[in-house]
């Protein structure tokens, strides 16, 4: 018989930001890494004779919880990557509910006719995951394996060794937290689930299902709970784009003189070279924030420039605001910058935590700003 141990990768940066990241090669979030370490301190104990991960980055970075302080080698395996979601990958959830809602319902349940765009379906999904899994057990009779994948690869999996059909994955397969943890004996074909996703290992504060602020009722495909983004209107939403800029400066410089025409200016300079560069963030039909970026600014650095970034109260309430984030590096990653630079007033307190939350560090004093402000960067390769 043959123990596997099977783990979903911590928090990575499509359940943070709430963008597709099947084969998108995306990272782990600082939270993931504090998940990850909590991972290796449930493992130090449990002996394994071999290591298997997925080749997807976040799973690699998981698995160091299992093969790195027991000296064994990673062994990669692309039968253990998530499910293949063609031309949906690293697109947002809320783009994708609100222009093809079809196919994210048949997403979201399961459905066994369900097929993104140049993606795979569920059922090729189970065929793929568990016989790559049965693949490997059947290579360590007698021993105990452990295993990084993901969450639909791996619940697709359990559904197979459960017996259970496709569209009851949902109801049947529980939620697996990142970095839970399930169990397997192998004997053969045979195949018993000792226990599914277990997240004991994680204190609640750093568990990804318990502090999710934008779920409501429990329904993650409410629109609400996903943004989505469209170009900003420089002559239509010229006053929208001013009150934003004139709430945030008075908030953050009470006294100081506000500049409305040189923001402005600037805003519909970078809009007119690229309209992307100037994005709402949209909550169904209602704006719940602006991003301005600056595509040319430090590129000599490697990095990219958020300009302004600006998320609306009632958005902040829910915990939003890190979606921007997301849109960001999906800006500037692809034109190759592999960090994001933006300032920030110390005087801006909740600013200031946000960022840091999320992995920016300090470079000290902008050189170039009428008023005090932190030059403040995070690398995204």
């Amino acid at each position: 018989m043959t123990t596997v141990y099977i783990v979903r990768h911590g928090e990575a940066e499509g359940n943070l930001y709430r963008r597709i990241h099947g084969q998108y090669d995306s990272s782990l979030t600082e939270n993931g890494l504090r998940q990850v370490a909590a991972l290796e301190e449930r493992f130090r104990t449990i002996h394994l004779d071999a290591v298997y991960s997925s080749d997807l980055r976040r799973c690699r970075q998981t698995a160091r919880a299992l093969y790195e302080h027991k000296g064994l080698p990673l062994q990669l395996d692309t039968g253990l990557r998530e499910m293949d979601l063609g031309e949906w990958e690293d697109r947002p959830w809320g783009e994708v509910r609100r222009t093809d809602p079809e196919g994210m319902d048949g997403f979201q349940t399961c459905s066994p006719t369900f097929r993104a765009p140049g993606g795979e379906s569920y059922e090729e999904l189970r065929s793929r995951v568990s016989s790559t899994i049965l693949k490997l057990a059947a290579r360590h009779p007698g021993q105990t394996i452990g295993i990084s994948t993901h969450y639909i690869a791996l619940r697709s999996a359990l559904s197979v060794f459960y017996g259970y059909p496709v569209e009851e994955i949902n109801q049947k397969i529980p939620r697996c937290d990142n970095t839970g943890v399930s169990c397997l004996e192998i004997e053969g074909d045979q195949v018993k689930v000792v226990f599914a996703c277990d997240n004991s290992h994680l204190p609640a504060e750093l568990s990804t299902l318990a502090n999710q602020k934008w779920k409501t009722a429990g329904n993650v495909s409410e629109p609400a709970a996903n943004l989505w983004y469209r170009p900003w209107d420089p002559v239509g939403e010229r006053d929208l784009y001013d009150r934003f800029r004139r709430e945030t400066w008075e908030r953050v410089h009470p006294g100081l003189p506000y500049d409305g025409e040189t923001f402005y200016r600037q805003a519909l300079r970078s809009a007119l070279e690229n309209p992307w560069s100037v994005v709402c963030a949209m909550r169904g039909d209602d704006i719940a924030g602006l991003l301005q970026m600056d595509l040319e600014r430090y590129q000599e650095d490697n990095a990219g420039f958020i300009y302004f970034y600006y998320v609306t109260p009632e958005a902040r309430e829910h915990g939003l605001g890190i979606q921007l984030l997301g849109q960001a590096v999906a800006t500037f990653r692809p034109l190759g910058r592999n960090r994001i630079r933006l300032r920030c007033s110390e005087d801006n307190e909740q600013g200031m935590h946000f960022y840091l939350k999320y992995g920016f560090r300090s470079l000290g004093a902008a050189e170039d700003s009428a008023v005090p402000l932190e030059l403040m960067e995070k690398r995204i390769d």
